[in-house]
């Protein structure tokens, strides 16, 4: 293992400052928001369905509780949209990582409820019809007012929630497993007319006034957060394909330009979704990361070949029409709390680690960045990295190698600083005094992140962006 540092940290002391307090913010209201709805759900099934009391029989009860268990997947199935319709200052409060994990938890819960809202009012049906139960279940899924949409729709949702599991996404595209999921917008409109035509929480005026509403809000902010302002931003920023740069083998950095791009007041480890108009394919987008800081006509990302989309980017050509969703993510400057900065990136991750560290404001000797990657060949940035260290007093480690094991953060090598938390504090005494950014493949996240715990870091000061889908 090659160990190399630039500048090294000078003697100078920098000023102590203390983790500024957790305040108030948008993102307290968000959960309690959510529990709310679900709340609410369960005194209307109550006020509507007698609760308890109205469990008197064994077909009642698996049918009261089946109306219930529908419910509640319907609420958590538009928490689910609204949690990633790309509502500002929702994406602001939580950031886009952690909404993507809840958004995640949240469908595979909706989806056990919902199997659980088919099984109930089958078992319903089967205890009132014994001797017919095959017409009772026929009628319960196809010929019964807008059931057979509703049985399209669940096993949209079905097929949804089979490709997200992890072991399922790994045989998967990026973009054949982005076009699925798309399709549980189908499911979920597919499902909706049932519950008004046959739900019996939905024949009190203001019970259906309380759905119309749920379900507006959530249809209403994915048609202006998920097209409405991408597209109207798309228009004004005019955003073309200016240059494109071979970092590495199968790296490439791309420049576009535009217009009044300092409107969306973009900040340095934000990403975009990118759409570039190159042929067949354009509709499908991709998230990329800024690699430098932005300025008010130019935006630069540098995109790893893992698909198609990205394999198509060696091969755009200036001039070639972008169109973009965001900014969005959180892993900038504006969640610093701490007097030092320490930025830990892996292999492609270092595209918003080289941006944090042009524009950023520090002095000189308050900023650390750890690099790893496998080949001298796959570096990306390393003479641009310098070149920001030579100019601001960073101190820059670079950590050459393939990685020792898939629990550490380190490269192997005979060279090694010890265990993962022993490396972390032989490289960075001060760690407990720094705000901690990391970025790369979601297991090495993982390590870096118990060993920053473990050798002093506070866990809200450590800052992370998952390179992963």
């Amino acid at each position: 293992m090659t160990l190399t540092s630039i500048l090294p940290r000078g003697h100078r002391e920098p000023p102590t400052r203390r983790r500024t307090q957790r305040g108030f913010t948008p993102a307290d209201p968000l959960g309690a928001l959510a529990i709310l709805s679900a709340v609410a759900v369960v005194a209307l099934w109550v006020m509507n369905q007698g609760g308890p009391l109205g469990l008197t029989t064994p077909d009642r009860a698996m049918g009261s509780l089946g109306q219930l268990t529908g419910l509640l997947a319907s609420d958590l199935m538009v928490l689910q949209v609204v949690l990633l319709a790309r509502i500002p200052w929702v994406e602001r409060a939580w950031g886009h990582d952690l909404l993507t994990r809840r958004h995640r938890w949240i469908g595979f819960a909706s989806f056990w409820l919902m199997i659980a809202h088919v099984a109930l009012f089958a078992a319903e049906r089967v205890l009132r019809q014994p001797a017919a139960f095959l017409e009772a279940l026929v009628r319960l899924f196809v010929t019964d007012s807008w059931m057979l949409f509703a049985t399209v729709g669940t096993l949209l949702l079905i097929m949804v929630v089979v490709t997200s599991i992890r072991a399922a996404r790994r045989r998967l595209r990026y973009e054949s497993w982005h076009l699925l999921h798309l399709y549980s917008y189908a499911g979920i409109a597919a499902t909706f007319p049932h519950t008004f035509t046959d739900g019996a929480d939905f024949h009190e005026t203001w019970t259906r006034v309380y759905w119309w509403c749920l379900y507006g809000f959530a249809f209403a902010s994915a048609l202006l957060y998920r097209i409405a302002l991408p597209a109207w931003r798309s228009l004004r920023h005019r955003l073309r394909v200016e240059s494109v740069h071979v970092e590495a083998p199968g790296v490439v950095s791309i420049t576009a330009e535009g217009h009044r791009l300092d409107r969306m007041r973009t900040a340095s480890g934000q990403f975009f979704i990118w759409r570039f108009l190159d042929g067949p394919g354009w509709s499908r987008g991709n998230p990329y990361t800024l690699s430098a800081s932005p300025t008010d006509d130019r935006l630069r990302i540098t995109i790893k070949a893992a698909g198609d989309g990205s394999a198509r980017a060696a091969r755009l050509t200036p001039g070639t029409r972008i169109l973009i969703e965001g900014p969005y993510g959180t892993l900038t400057a504006r969640r610093r709390t701490r007097p030092r900065m320490l930025l830990i990136a892996a292999g492609i991750g270092i595209t918003p680690m080289r941006a944090l560290l042009e524009d950023t404001a520090y002095a000189p000797g308050e900023a650390t960045l750890i690099y790893r990657y496998g080949e001298e060949e796959h570096a990306v940035f390393t003479e641009e990295l310098r070149a920001i260290a030579d100019r601001r007093g960073v101190e820059l480690i670079l950590l050459p190698g393939p990685r020792r094991a898939n629990t550490s953060w380190q490269p192997a090598g005979p060279g090694h600083l010890g265990d993962d938390v022993q490396a972390l504090r032989h490289l960075v005494p001060d760690i407990d005094r720094c705000d901690v950014y990391v970025c790369g493949p979601p297991a090495w996240i993982g390590a870096v992140r118990r060993a920053a715990t473990a050798a002093g870091a506070h866990r809200d000061d450590i800052h992370t962006e998952e390179f992963a889908w």
